[in-house]
């Protein structure tokens, strides 16, 4: 039986909160579902579907999520997404402990070039740190992948220094995420194939590295990829996940599953493979692609239910107003419902429905 939950006051949780909650998932043998958000919209109705499951949960930004967040209209793109950024943590921030739940804020997928983007966001925590004594976000990735490892390293380590000093999580990536987000990554089809899958030996070079600094995670590749692709492009192999963990275990004398795992790439996994990957020490699963269709599908069946609404505010032929059909409000709230169901069926294939530790 695993120890008594320490429950946790529900909202943003950063520092020793996240890393209690991080423990609290490994132990328990459940993972809680990373929702990327591009806007209120998106980001209401993943508290909302978390809320709906009792299940805490894991929000975060890509590059572009955060541009849009901030508006498209804003001409300087790199000035946008940070404070796309910014500003979807402050809504976070504001509304998360009325959802009850207790809510991870996290920026996801930046390689290279996007490294500036990451060190404003980190400037712009050091700067909350030093009036709150918390940080804005929880912990940030850099996935710097497609570089040689000893460069991927070095930065990694470079960047965790900061962030380890304001109490925050660094995410690195080892080994390649197949597919395509944000303008990270590379189509599968162009991609070698062995880069999909981490080498236990990979894993130990961060472990020596990383852990004397700070926390850390690692998004380790074993077939996943990015996106919906035909079947047999790849294949998943979650036991490289595990023979890591016995092979810093056995060189360390570590407890068991020192590492904690983030499964990228999770849409359209079978739920044995996500089952398989969680006893292996995974505590996130990013889910993007089947929630973004998941929010989008609504929109299509309220225009087919309501067309002339869409076209005029008055009826033509005898006069009724539309107001209340073509009003944002009405069709969003639809695809807010919608994406909050997805999110409570990733909460309950990663069995996290029920488990929030989050105190009343």
């Amino acid at each position: 039986m695993p120890e008594e939950v320490k429950k946790l006051k529900p909202g943003v949780v950063t520092g020793s909160d996240y890393l209690t909650l991080v423990k609290n998932c490994k132990a328990r043998g459940f993972a809680l579902p990373a929702i990327n958000v591009t806007s209120t919209n998106t980001l209401n109705a993943a508290l909302e579907g978390a809320m709906n499951s009792k299940s805490d949960i894991i929000i975060q930004l890509s590059n572009g999520g955060a541009q849009f967040f901030a508006g498209k209209g804003i001409k300087d793109v790199e000035k946008a997404r940070v404070l796309g950024a910014i500003s979807a943590a402050r809504h976070a921030h504001t509304v998360a402990k009325a959802y009850g739940i207790c809510v991870v804020l996290h920026t996801d997928h930046a390689d290279k070039k996007l490294i500036p983007w990451v060190e404003s966001l980190i400037d712009a925590s050091e700067a909350e740190y030093e009036v709150t004594g918390k940080p804005l976000f929880s912990s940030h990735m850099l996935d710097l992948s497609e570089e040689p490892i000893d460069e991927n390293l070095a930065e990694c380590e470079r960047v965790l220094k900061r962030l380890a000093k304001i109490d925050m999580s660094l995410e690195i990536e080892l080994g390649v995420t197949g597919g395509e987000e944000d303008g990270v990554g590379s189509d599968i089809d162009q991609m070698d194939n062995s880069k999909l899958y981490t080498q236990p030996s990979e894993v130990l070079q961060a472990y020596e590295k990383l852990s004397p600094i700070g926390h850390f995670s690692v998004a380790a590749a074993f077939g996943n990829v990015h996106g919906v692709y035909k079947p047999g492009n790849v294949q998943l192999r979650p036991e490289i996940l595990k023979a890591s963990q016995q092979h810093i275990q056995s060189v360390y004398d570590t407890t068991e599953r020192p590492l904690d795992f983030v499964f990228h790439g999770g849409s359209g996994s079978s739920p044995e493979e996500i089952a398989e990957a969680v006893s292996y020490g995974v505590f996130k699963m990013n889910v993007d692609t089947d929630t973004q269709f998941a929010f989008s599908k609504p929109v299509g069946a309220y225009v087919e239910a309501h067309p002339k609404a869409f076209k005029y505010q008055i009826d033509p032929e005898d006069g009724t107003p539309f107001k209340k059909h073509y009003d944002p409000r009405a069709w969003l709230r639809d695809c807010e419902k919608s994406m909050a169901e997805r999110v409570q069926q990733a909460c309950a294939e990663l069995g996290a429905t029920g488990k929030s530790i989050a105190g009343a």
